[in-house]
């Protein structure tokens, strides 16, 4: 017990005090001073009317939906490129290497490559003529940008991942199918796909959930919210409540609505394991 009480401690101060305050805080209204007044369900009713959270809710289920599927295909696509390869070693580390790398680092780079008249658009402006694009101005635009810096700082963990399960697959499995007449897109889709389909299943809910809680990027990238609340994610939405206009009573109710959206979106994804997640007897 003297050993976990260190663990025990720091959940219980950081985690489980900080979620019961704001389960409680969502039936009040607070401006950070004086006492909260206990006012019902009349947080929920706002938020769950305001068009702000649902363009928020819209938006991260677009960036979900978007980097999820593209960010694992890719990942799983080059890590079987790399099992392949000889010197792999060097080129997981310049995969990995965003994934150490600070999120506002990432987030300022980008925003320095997408910019109107950065690098990114006076390539495409020298290249096929056309006028400088202002990735980040458009809120269109703005959200793609989000989704493909996301795919790229979330690629180097996935591929490291995949790379592990790879090596438990045996060799002999793949010689038998390659003799058995199998190509290598059949192999993919017949042999590696499922055999790597629980690690596939347990990266989707992580990078779903991870996605969800979207807010780095958006706060850095395209400055806040971006134009027109087009890159309005949720996290960003409880913060802006909370933070910026001292609305926690608001603030709270929207945590919580984001709480039942991850366990209804996690509860989906463990009842559709059953059809494409296969287990080694």
């Amino acid at each position: 017990m003297a050993f976990v009480a260190p663990q025990a401690l720091g959940m219980l101060l950081f985690t489980l005090l900080p979620f019961a305050a704001a389960f409680l805080l969502a039936f009040t209204e607070w401006n950070g001073f004086g006492m909260p007044e206990f006012i019902g369900f009349d947080n929920f009713a706002d938020q769950l009317t305001s068009p702000l959270l649902g363009r928020a809710i819209l938006n991260t289920m677009v960036i979900a939906l978007v980097t999820v599927p593209i960010g694992l295909f890719l990942a799983i696509v080059a890590a079987v490129v790399l099992n392949k390869i000889r010197g792999r070693a060097f080129y997981l580390v310049l995969f990995f290497a965003p994934v150490v790398t600070s999120s506002v680092a990432i987030a300022l780079i980008w925003q320095q490559l997408l910019r109107a008249d950065g690098v990114l658009s006076g390539s495409l402006t020298r290249l096929f003529g056309i006028a400088p694009i202002d990735w980040l101005g458009d809120p269109i635009l703005a959200l793609l940008a989000v989704c493909l810096v996301t795919i790229w700082a979330s690629l180097g963990l996935n591929v490291v991942i995949f790379m592990a399960g790879l090596q438990s697959i045996s060799p002999s499995v793949m010689e038998a199918a390659a003799i058995d007449g199998a190509g290598p897109v059949a192999r993919f889709f017949k042999i590696i796909l499922p055999l790597l389909s629980p690690i596939v299943f347990y990266q989707s809910v992580v990078a779903f959930i991870s996605s969800l809680q979207t807010f780095d990027l958006v706060f850095v990238l395209v400055n806040n919210a971006g134009p027109d609340n087009g890159t309005r994610t949720i996290v960003y939405h409880i913060y802006d409540l909370g933070f910026a206009k001292s609305q926690f009573g608001l603030s709270s109710a929207a945590s919580i609505v984001l709480l039942g959206l991850t366990l209804v979106i996690t509860a989906i994804q463990f009842g559709a394991q059953k059809k494409f997640v296969h287990y080694e007897s």
